[in-house]
């Protein structure tokens, strides 16, 4: 797809569009072209006439205006609720009706919402679009620039959700810091028993659990019979009681066991902290607004590879809200679960109108192509860094689609055949995405048409492609009848 020219506010800009390509002037009308350019006012339209730039850090927001609105056209604040509340009165004395910053660390934050609380449009922008120009640079300088280029509207503003999504998201991350939490303590554990020669980890898949934690708790308990300990198993353990009673003889150390007793207690506590996030989670889920307009829940599907172990679920009944207050079901995409389903709503809410269209979308995670054109031709291709945490939960979910007997699987398998893993990966994650902005921004419903579907009709696209190629040769392919 070539890219699409640039609007400008200039008029040589818009002369220029008018003109054939430079390539395919003579020499004459290229000297033509470069008077008119010449000629012509290149001074930029001014957009945003009552805006303000402010540079962000921990204790001090220097903030500047247009010099013809105050006598001291930079001014420095502290970071204190009453400084914060200062700066929005002494803006809003200015004229200034919108201001622009940069997004630095999480001190933006307090900022944003006093700024936004007055009536202020706020724009947040992203650093890497506000560097300055070489040279010394000071955060007097920094405000001022900022000033500049939102004055001439050379800057975009950053998504932010709306407070109830920000609230949602803000349960939502806590839970999540709490299993990452959890599973380190369980690596912990891990590590200290191995280190006593306790084998557990080769009979059981899991200390974490019941059988796991059962022997663990035995053995905090002061138990050192291995027979014992391994009569604590439950009857599902594949291996025999012989196996995991040789497993468990070691050699029993004070200070491990004292580290394992530490992270035993750390691990339980996460798991009450994440009981608690539950309870909260699912009363603020219960207050919002139903949009399902009394429509059943869809039929929950049945994966092959779903997960076996789900004591990092919610201890409510997830989906069931979440359909309730969106109108729809995003677990019945192939590859997407329950708390793929959650990360989403809690990092880019349900109202995709945000966006102006899925490549909008796409393009906000960061998993379109970042190719550099020039001369309409792609000279390089950019892989830019991203800390999106939606951007790596959809990869994820598109990893899972390796065996999935779905047609999205089928379709991953082909592109992982023609491309390297980390590209068909990126390429299904997009299409992941584009499956959820139809889904809640239309209301469309997916439907899985199977892996023979698929395949049968790449079979035919590669027939078609077949003959084609044959009659540009001069041939004719004549398929063969079945004997």
């Amino acid at each position: 797809m070539k890219s699409q020219p640039r609007q400008t506010g200039t008029k040589a800009g818009k002369q220029c569009a008018s003109f054939q390509p430079w390539n395919q002037m003579n020499r004459k009308q290229r000297r033509e072209m470069q008077r008119k350019i010449q000629s012509e006012d290149l001074s930029l339209e001014v957009v945003h006439p009552d805006a303000a730039g402010i540079d962000v850090g921990n204790e001090v927001h220097y903030v500047a205006v247009p010099p013809n609105r105050s006598g001291e056209p930079v001014r420095r604040f502290g970071c204190t609720t009453a400084e914060l509340k200062a700066m929005a009165d002494w803006l809003k004395q200015c004229g200034i009706r919108t201001v622009a910053m940069q997004s630095t660390g999480v001190y933006w934050i307090a900022l944003y919402d006093t700024l936004e609380a007055v009536g202020l449009e706020v724009y947040l922008v992203n650093a890497r679009e506000t560097k300055n120009l070489p040279g010394r640079k000071s955060d007097v300088q920094e405000s001022q620039w900022l000033m500049k280029l939102h004055t001439y509207g050379l800057l975009r503003n950053s998504f932010r959700p709306s407070q109830e999504i920000r609230t949602m998201r803000t349960y939502w991350r806590q839970r999540q810091d709490l299993v990452r939490s959890a599973g380190r303590h369980i690596q912990r554990m891990q590590k200290a028993l191995t280190q006593m020669n306790l084998q557990l980890a080769n009979v059981l898949s899991d200390i974490s659990g019941k059988s796991g934690q059962a022997i663990i708790h035995a053995i905090l308990g002061g138990e050192r019979d291995p027979y014992q300990l391994a009569a604590l198993c439950n009857a599902n353990v594949k291996a025999s009681e012989e196996e995991i009673a040789r497993s468990l003889e070691g050699n029993w150390q004070e200070d491990l066991l004292f580290l394992l007793q530490q992270e035993q207690d750390g691990y339980e506590f996460c798991r009450k902290q994440m009981a608690k996030c539950d309870a909260q989670l699912q009363q603020y889920l219960g207050q919002r607004k139903d949009r399902s307009a009394g429509a059943a829940l869809p039929e929950e599907k049945r994966k092959k590879r779903e997960h076996k172990n789900k004591k990092n679920h919610p201890q409510f009944d997830l989906r069931e809200q979440l359909f309730r207050i969106t109108g729809t079901d995003l677990t019945q995409i192939d590859g997407i679960d329950v708390l793929t389903a959650m990360t989403v709503l809690s990092e880019a809410g349900w109202d995709m109108s945000k966006w102006p269209s899925e490549d909008h979308f796409v393009s906000w995670l960061r998993l379109s192509p970042d190719n550099r054109v020039s001369g309409d031709r792609v000279i390089g291709k950019e892989r830019l860094p991203t800390s999106n945490r939606l951007n790596a939960v959809l990869r994820m979910a598109a990893s899972t689609l390796r065996r999935s007997d779905s047609y999205l699987g089928a379709q991953f398998r082909r592109l992982k055949r023609r491309l390297d893993a980390p590209v068909a990966i990126k390429a299904m994650a997009a299409k992941l995405a584009r499956l959820i902005y139809r889904m809640l921004r239309f209301g469309m419903q997916f439907v899985d048409q199977g892996a023979e579907v698929y395949e049968a009709a790449h079979h035919q696209r590669e027939i078609y492609h077949l003959k084609r190629k044959a009659a540009s040769l001069g041939f004719q392919i004549i398929e063969a009848t079945a004997s």
